[in-house]
């Protein structure tokens, strides 16, 4: 009995082994092919050889609809980046994809039905194969070559040729000319549905290539020809350490592409249901996705939003303009902001004598689609070729790599220009001889205007157009009226009627605010009082309202008018619109349900509201509002006030920076500036700024610094004297952080939410932002790299403001930059040295 157990055991044990090196072999081999009549059925799918993509059968979240896709395996389980079977799913699992022997890829159902076939995608049918083969390659590619000596390079069908909503490295954007296949992109129709929806993105091949974004067939944006650097509409594409870009072009093919520098990184470019194209990367510590770049950020990116031969500007109020020799085609509509109907010539074209071109400089280039193109032209060909055709409207260098080449036309309209203060290209537009000589007529009076004067007599101008100036400022800021102040302002040019946001009569923000009402009123500052209303629509909106007797609220007005209505971002608060009646001056947003953050941290009750993850995420929330300010809004606006009362909370806990009337914006490569006017709060203040009145993108970034340990702490920076150090917060999380106890510094009530790691780290970063020196502190963009990353961070310096009385036993002492007054204060006007 015992040897037939033990016999028994043996043929078991023996059994089990093979199955195990069964496994073992089947694990090991290779699973990125399938072979002519063989099948993927449901639950079953192939891996690319280094196991980056997978590709099977799978239902979008809170669909039961089946589809077969291509997904990222390793990094992002579940992003699905192709589909073969959008519009045509299978309603359950008994779905089979196989491929035949003449190298066709069928999708059936359980009844046999073909519902996807890979020849569906393709104009020709296909070459004859001898043993085809499907494989899944590392780009995330899926193709069909010849299982012996079959060039992955050539396939004899691929995915990428038809993509859906994702562009990867080592695709091909664009047009094949000898096969026809055209390469483009279209939005999911919802996160659940991924069947083709309303959006899509092309490189649009009417006259020269340009990229383009469609709603349906309408263009809603563009941005631009290829200009051999980049597209003409897209200044802040620009080399990079992520990836490298390019743009083909001959006669039998045209396509843009990008390839991966660092292979470790992993990035895609995707056209979401919502129509927005956006580029996100992969942040393996955070296992998400994160923004990093999209096209379209300010209302100059709408589609020929100033009609024909006009610019939008966004640094302008209005944006929109004539060009110069070009006046408003309907003026009445131009004077309301509906520039539709664009510009005509003041004088028109007669095709006669003395034509000739003016040059117009840092353009976005025009729509292309009536366009002409030759790439062996210099640019005085491309003029001579242009000046012939009285047809041709402008001409411009197509390439503008080394000293130029190529020759691009236009003729007709020139639609969709925007003025650039950087990275922009000079356009050379047909203008009659009488506007050339008025051009010409004007330079000579300037001339003899600058020769001719008698010191005296200048002098003497001089002298009096400053006390006309003064008088002028004095009766509009008694007076107080928008009208005439924007009137006096040299860097305001415009009326009331040109402001570039909705005007909102009054009566009707006294009907929604309950005659302002104090029931109504959220709080009060120095420029006046914020009432909560609701509009007749019923939507709810904070209107601030001007204090008569606040000079200060004025001037915050007006910049605020001036700012904020150019700019867009999910974490700036959203200006809808203003009212001005005589001395009456409203500005209207959207309404914060949650109020201010101060109202959240400060408060014993309401401050366990806020987890740790949920104030991460408001952390992470502004700073990605001041990289937009500080970057990528183009304005490269300093906030000069960042303190946790003006950021607000939506619904969602989502952060939104607001009060922009202490605002200042730089133009060009400027980074820094110098005031006597120092404005802000103190305890937020850096220290060159409160003490020297220079101010730079580093100023907002100690603001940040301070922000950021207020909310982990829960204590005010002004306010806090630590008893047994007198050391403000900042001095106090400085020497934590060096003893290695910053825990000690996390506000009681995250006890239970926090992740020791992630808070520690947070700190670090803090510190950084609040060092003494601004050239020791990191910039926005550098500080969200820090939270998403697990790099490892520098020690940081001294920062601003830390004082100390004594040297004391915890063993960090030091001193100094500034003041020890606990006091918050706005300040509003102080001379600095």
């Amino acid at each position: 009995m015992a040897e037939e157990k033990a016999e028994e055991g043996g043929v078991t044990n023996l059994w089990f082994f093979i199955i195990v090196l069964c496994a073992v072999i089947t694990c090991t081999t290779a699973a990125d092919t399938i072979s002519a009549n063989q099948t993927i059925k449901d639950g079953e799918t192939i891996l690319s050889s280094q196991q980056t993509f997978e590709i099977g059968f799978f239902s979008p979240k809170n669909s039961t609809n089946r589809y077969v896709g291509i997904w990222y395996k390793r990094i992002s389980p579940g992003t699905v980046m192709w589909v073969a079977n959008r519009n045509t799913p299978l309603t359950n699992n008994s779905g089979e994809l196989s491929l035949t022997l003449n190298g066709t890829l069928l999708l059936r159902t359980a009844a046999g039905d073909v519902i996807w076939s890979s020849s569906d995608n393709s104009s020709s049918s296909p070459p004859s194969v001898k043993k085809p083969v499907a494989q899944l390659l590392d780009t995330g590619n899926f193709i069909v070559r010849e299982e012996t000596g079959g060039d992955p390079e050539k396939p004899i069908w691929q995915s990428f040729d038809f993509p859906t909503d994702t562009f990867v490295p080592g695709m091909k954007f664009g047009k094949d000319f000898v096969t026809g296949v055209e390469r483009y992109f279209t939005s999911w129709k919802s996160e659940n549905d991924p069947s083709v929806g309303e959006h899509s993105v092309w490189i649009d091949t009417k006259g020269y290539p340009q990229l383009i974004v469609r709603d349906g067939r309408k263009i809603v944006f563009r941005a631009g020809p290829w200009n051999g650097v980049r597209f003409s509409g897209e200044p802040n594409l620009r080399p990079n350490s992520i990836y490298r870009f390019g743009f083909v072009l001959d006669q039998r093919e045209m396509y843009y592409h990008f390839d991966l520098i660092n292979s470790s990184i992993v990035t895609r470019v995707v056209m979401k249901p919502s129509g927005s194209l956006e580029r996100l990367l992969w942040i393996e510590n955070r296992r998400e996705w994160l923004l990093y770049l999209t096209p379209q950020t300010d209302s100059c990116d709408r589609y020929g939003l100033c009609g024909s031969f006009a610019s939008c500007n966004i640094n302008n109020s209005p944006s929109c303009g004539c060009l110069k020799g070009f006046e408003p085609r309907a003026p009445d509509q131009w004077n309301v902001a509906d520039w539709s109907q664009g510009c005509r010539r003041s004088v028109p074209l007669d095709c006669g004598p003395g034509e000739g071109f003016r040059k117009y400089s840092n353009l976005k280039l025009p729509d292309t689609q009536e366009s002409w193109f030759n790439q062996s032209m210099d640019l005085r060909e491309c003029e001579m070729v242009c000046k012939r055709n009285c047809n041709c409207s402008a001409y411009t260098t197509q390439n503008i790599t080394g000293s130029g080449n190529g020759c691009l036309l236009w003729f007709g309209n020139l639609i969709d220009i925007r003025t650039f203060t950087e990275n922009g290209q000079d356009l050379y537009i047909r203008m009659p001889a009488s506007e050339l000589a008025k051009g010409k007529s004007s330079s000579v009076k300037k001339r003899v205007a600058i020769i001719v004067p008698i010191i005296s007599v200048l002098l003497v101008i001089l002298l009096s157009a400053c006390i006309f100036y003064r008088r002028k400022r004095r009766k509009a800021n008694q007076e107080g009226t928008l009208e005439e102040d924007y009137g006096n302002d040299p860097g305001n040019k415009n009326s009331k009627d040109d402001l570039e946001l909705p005007l909102i009569d009054f009566s009707t923000l006294r009907k929604a605010t309950n005659k302002f009402s104090v029931n109504n009123k959220l709080g009060e500052g120095g420029f006046g009082p914020v009432y909560k209303g609701v509009l007749g629509n019923g939507q709810e909106v904070a209107v601030k309202r001007l204090a008569r007797t606040s000079t200060q609220g004025l001037d915050e007005f007006k910049n605020e008018v001036i700012c904020i209505s150019k700019l867009q971002h999910r974490n700036l608060v959203k200006l809808l619109g203003c009212c001005i009646k005589g001395a009456e001056k409203m500005l209207v947003y959207e309404y914060m349900p949650n109020k201010g953050l101060d109202s959240f941290i400060f408060d014993g009750v309401q401050s366990k509201i806020l987890d740790w993850p949920t104030r991460f995420h408001i952390i992470k929330g502004i700073a990605r509002g001041l990289v937009y300010l500080h970057q990528d809004s183009r304005l490269r606006i300093i906030h000069r006030d960042l303190k946790v009362s003006n950021i607000l909370l939506d619904h969602d806990m989502t952060p939104k920076i607001s009060d922009f009337g202490m605002a200042r914006s730089f133009g060009g490569n400027q980074i820094e500036a110098n005031t006597n006017r120092v404005v802000g709060t103190y305890g937020y203040m850096a220290p060159e700024y409160a003490g020297d009145g220079i101010f730079s993108i580093k100023s907002d970034v100690f603001s940040f610094g301070v922000l950021v340990l207020e909310i982990v702490s829960g204590k005010k920076n002004r306010g806090f004297l630590h008893k047994e150090h007198g050391n403000n917060l900042l001095g106090h999380a400085w020497g934590l952080h060096k003893e290695g106890r910053s825990l000690e510094l996390v506000a009681a009530s995250l006890d239970e939410s926090i992740r020791l790691s992630e808070v520690i780290r947070l700190i670090h970063v803090g510190l950084l932002c609040v060092q003494q020196r601004p050239e020791d502190r990191p910039t926005m963009s550098s500080v969200i790299l820090m939270f998403e990353s697990d790099c490892e961070l520098p020690p940081p310096k001294l920062p601003g403001f830390f004082y100390e009385k004594a040297t004391t036993e915890t063993g960090y002492s030091s001193s100094t930059y500034g003041t020890n007054s606990t006091n918050e204060l706005t300040v509003t006007m102080l001379n600095a040295r």
